[in-house]
């Protein structure tokens, strides 16, 4: 008998959530050489993270944080590598994961604010780089 999938409901399903994807994140071939070399303390990432996701999901300020000054600082150190084809990889992995782990309309939420935050982000590393 299949056990049904939980609906992503909480922030303890937002960690699992979180720490499950960059789980893959960090194994795979493309994506991983990029977060390992920025980031240092997963434990404490994985709490940012789930932050930032619960501000998004739950409508919970707990997310203080400035995503496109991080990630613009993170292509300025790949040395503005990173590509659109990079955050594609992101977003296969993100819908994979909360396809794997849970079911609902949270789910769609997340894959749609993914999608949305995925174009935002690079459009604002490709701004910022320096013009030539």
């Amino acid at each position: 008998m299949i056990k049904a999938k939980p609906a992503l409901t909480n922030r303890e399903d937002i960690y699992l959530l979180v720490t499950s994807f960059y789980k893959k994140i960090r194994a795979n071939p493309d994506l991983g050489p990029i977060f390992n070399a920025v980031i240092k303390d997963w434990e404490s990432h994985f709490v940012v993270l789930t932050d930032f996701w619960e501000s998004q999901l739950l409508i919970r300020r707990t997310y203080l944080g400035n995503p496109i000054e991080v990630h613009q600082k993170v292509d300025a150190t790949m040395n503005h590598s990173i590509t659109s084809a990079h955050f594609g990889l992101w977003l296969n992995l993100w819908f994979e994961t909360l396809d794997e782990l849970f079911t609902g309309e949270l789910v769609w939420v997340a894959k749609n604010r993914a999608q949305k935050m995925s174009t935002m982000l690079f459009l604002k590393i490709y701004e910022s780089r320096p013009k030539e």
